[in-house]
């Protein structure tokens, strides 16, 4: 195949991350402690403040606290669920993450049961940490993102090839889909070009928020087996009926679902897979071979 000029993490999605002028970045964190020890009731002299750490502690638990976050997530979840749900595309939903492995049921009617699992970037080894349950019909990943400054592209691209290809190939797990799509979609801090090229395509919720269309990634039907299923065919979006839904509410056009190939394959002893990115049935990407690095069940 001819070598692509473009990088796979500009191909694996549309967005961008928002260009921050990094000499401003730099002049804001100097700034910031320089007059650091002047903040607050701590009653420490300038010396007394450096030396305790307080600055460094304060640092650390703004990042927890950050990552930590839930609640715009499950905000933004409730919305856009609620709102299928006055369409009549779902029956009921449910949050199950305060006692299950995965945080969302979704009755669909006709006994169909929906699950998905709400995570983060997905470039943290959380992305890793699902399981399927056995009463799920569909099963996906959800990722939110809630971070302006992270790159869309390098995220996408670690959950998908990095981590879940790994997880499906290495743990035998199986995930029908993936969706990128958060609050902090189509904002000024991180432009969609979707709605940049035709701003009439967003759907307006029950609160006023405007929200562009959500980016769907279709994964294997079966789980990659270097010896037993090397090349399996990955699921249109028709066939899984949720993601079917949420892209014709949400004005997801055909040509932009990307279909998610996993390839395995046996090289001596390792085990190794590569991912292939297509749309409308055309390969648009894929990375070379890699060696899964955690063991095979």
């Amino acid at each position: 195949m001819k070598k692509r000029t473009t990088s796979l993490k500009q191909i694996v999605i549309p967005c961008r991350r928002l260009d921050l002028d990094k000499r401003h970045i730099e002049e804001y964190a100097d700034a910031l402690m320089a007059a650091a020890h002047k903040i607050g009731d701590h009653g420490l002299t300038k010396t007394e403040f450096w030396k305790t750490g307080l600055f460094r502690s304060a640092i650390e638990t703004l990042r927890g606290r950050q990552a930590a976050s839930m609640r715009k997530k499950k905000d933004f979840l409730a919305e856009v669920l609620d709102h299928m749900k006055s369409l009549g595309c779902v029956r009921s939903w449910a949050f199950t993450g305060a006692g299950e492995r995965h945080d969302y049921e979704i009755d669909l009617g006709k006994g169909r049961t929906v699950v998905f699992e709400a995570k983060g970037c997905l470039d943290g080894n959380n992305t890793n940490i699902f399981q399927r349950p056995p009463n799920a019909d569909e099963f996906f990943i959800w990722s939110l993102c809630q971070n302006p400054g992270a790159d869309p592209g390098h995220n996408a691209w670690s959950g998908i090839h990095t981590r879940l290809g790994a997880t499906l190939v290495a743990e035998k797990q199986r995930i029908d889909g993936l969706v990128i799509w958060d609050m902090v979609c189509g904002t000024e801090g991180r432009p969609c070009p979707k709605l940049a090229a035709e701003p009439d395509r967003g759907v307006r919720l029950a609160s006023g928020k405007v929200v562009p269309p959500p980016c769907i990634y279709m994964f294997p039907r079966t789980i990659p087996d270097p010896r037993n299923n090397p090349d399996p065919p990955v699921w249109r979006i028709e066939d899984v009926k949720f993601l079917k839904a949420l892209g014709e509410v949400f004005g997801v056009r055909e040509d932009e679902v990307t279909q998610v190939g996993i390839l395995a394959r046996m090289h001596g002893a390792d085990v190794q897979r590569r991912t292939v990115l297509l749309r409308s049935g055309v390969v648009v990407g894929e990375s070379g071979w890699t060696t899964v690095a955690r063991a095979v069940r």
